[in-house]
């Protein structure tokens, strides 16, 4: 009754959908984000279901509270230590995207 969110149809849906939903009104999602919430308790983004999904996807993402993607980023950070870009995918994928994705560091 105190959860206050757009779809209910996302509580208990077997993703953890984040924001409003993760919150102790709905239930932590309806029990979706617990797992979550246990293993990166201080990882704060807005699709929690991209950590660990087996894509980078970077930025606050890429993170130690994050566990670094939940360990989607540890390859290309080993690769590119060096290389901070908004777009992760655009490195490696057979196209010049020029400017600061065409350094030496990326």
């Amino acid at each position: 009754p105190d959860c206050k969110v757009d779809k209910l149809s996302f509580i208990g849906n077997g993703y953890c959908s984040g924001n409003k939903y993760n919150t102790e009104e709905c239930g932590w999602d309806g029990g979706d984000c617990i797992e979550f919430n246990t293993k990166y308790p201080d990882c704060k983004v807005d699709y929690p279901s991209s950590i660990g999904n087996g894509r980078c996807t970077g930025g606050e993402y890429n993170t130690e509270a994050c566990g670094w993607g939940g360990g989607d980023c540890i390859e290309f950070n080993t690769k590119y230590p060096d290389c901070k870009v908004d777009k992760l995918s655009f490195i490696g994928n057979g196209y010049c995207s020029g400017n600061k994705y065409n350094t030496e560091e990326c």
